[in-house]
């Protein structure tokens, strides 16, 4: 068995197939975008995580684990959350490449 190439960025092992299969590395990219702009609506919003976990009903930890990708979001908390901040999740057709 061939020892896997040394990896010297998050790039190069995202972009390593033997390592991140395109299916993980589109949830990888998913789960980084959402997370970014959960964060982003609500700095813009002026909230703190205190303060939007008592308009979500989410618990300021879980918002805290969900912010620092400690924790995989379950979709019912991502709509608690995002609600609040006036956004949803939407399903979309991926590109026509």
């Amino acid at each position: 068995m061939a020892d896997k190439k040394v990896i010297d960025t998050f790039s190069d092992y995202m972009n390593d197939e033997t390592r991140v299969s395109p299916v993980e590395r589109e949830r990888i990219n998913f789960e980084i975008s959402l997370i970014g702009k959960m964060i982003e609506a609500r700095e813009e919003k002026g909230l703190s995580q205190r303060e939007l976990a008592e308009i979500s009903g989410v618990k300021q930890p879980a918002i805290a684990r969900l912010e620092s990708m400690k924790s995989t979001p379950q979709i019912d908390t991502l709509f608690k959350v995002l609600h609040p901040l006036g956004y949803t999740i939407e399903i979309v057709p991926l590109q026509r490449r």
